[in-house]
């Protein structure tokens, strides 16, 4: 007597524990596989980090000269020749301060902007997330950050010793709200642009020219309060952009200035729709970028 044996279907064969295709929504966040490659998310951050200063003399020691030399130049220009207040600030902390919270979004819309030029070789052999590279972009540059705020802390307790009362009170607080609303708005406008680098590379240089200007544009070396008093018409300007509100808010949190969370109100409906926007584009963008770059 023949015996017969049934051949599972070959759908019940296939049982695979993660797929991976080309077919990624626009609204396709991926959260949850982002957070399963935080392991990968930290070793770029180090990547980074070490990279960047491993063949040069002084190494992470430039965070603190960068700033120093720009708050130089900033103080001569902007408080000793121009002559601006700093409603009774010290101008060498007003400058210092607003510097830091620049430096810190500059860096991070300049790198995010070019994640998939710089990265092709990599997002061409091997797959990931390619989300957890812009992510690892700004939270390496925390690093930066963090060294330049503790230069900004030693320059307080500096002109404290000296004899220089200074403020140390609640507002402290607030500090990482400003903090991650710049990383937010620097991570959704980056990947935005990077988006757009992959078919034009001249949009890379046109930010860095439009970065420079910004820096203008965003009360890092003046106060709001002066510009609404003095330039009316120019404050109506200046207050659509985000950037001028977190500047002048984290400065006034760190020195003891006038805050208010209305003003935290529109660069945060700024920053989740940079945010949406940009993950949007992302996700169209990385599955023909290899054709392009």
């Amino acid at each position: 007597m023949q015996s017969s044996t049934i051949k599972p279907d070959n759908k019940e064969q296939e049982q695979w524990t993660q797929v991976i295709t080309s077919e990624v929504g626009m609204f396709d966040f991926n959260l949850k596989e982002v957070w399963n490659y935080r392991d990968l998310l930290f070793l770029f951050v180090r990547r980074d980090f070490v990279a960047k200063y491993k063949q040069t003399v002084l190494g992470p020691v430039w965070h603190f000269i960068q700033p120093l030399l720009t708050t130089l130049v900033s103080f001569l220009l902007f408080n000793m020749v121009a002559n601006i207040s700093t409603n009774g600030i010290n101008p060498i902390l007003f400058q210092m301060s607003g510097i830091v919270i620049w430096s810190y979004f500059s860096s991070c819309i300049t790198s995010c902007s070019t994640v998939f030029v710089a990265n092709a070789s990599i997002f061409g052999k091997v797959y990931f997330p390619r989300l957890v590279m812009p992510l690892s972009i700004v939270m390496s540059n925390i690093v930066q950050f963090g060294i330049q705020f503790l230069l900004l802390l030693s320059t307080i307790v500096y002109f404290l010793i000296k004899g220089e009362p200074q403020y140390f009170g609640i507002t402290w607080l607030m500090i990482p709200i400003y903090v991650v609303l710049m990383a937010g708005i620097g991570l959704g406008t980056g990947i935005i642009i990077s988006s757009v680098t992959t078919k034009y590379r001249d949009m890379s240089v046109l930010l860095t020219f439009g970065v420079q200007l910004l820096m203008y544009a965003s009360a890092v070396n003046y106060p709001m309060s002066i510009i609404a008093q003095k330039k009316p018409a120019l404050y109506a300007i200046l207050k659509w952009n985000p950037l001028a509100s977190l500047v002048d808010g984290f400065r006034n949190a760190m020195l003891g200035g006038n805050i208010s969370l209305y003003d935290l109100v529109y660069p945060t409906i700024f920053m989740f729709v940079s945010l949406l926007l940009g993950i949007m584009m992302f996700n169209k963008v990385e599955k023909s970028f290899m054709d392009t770059v």
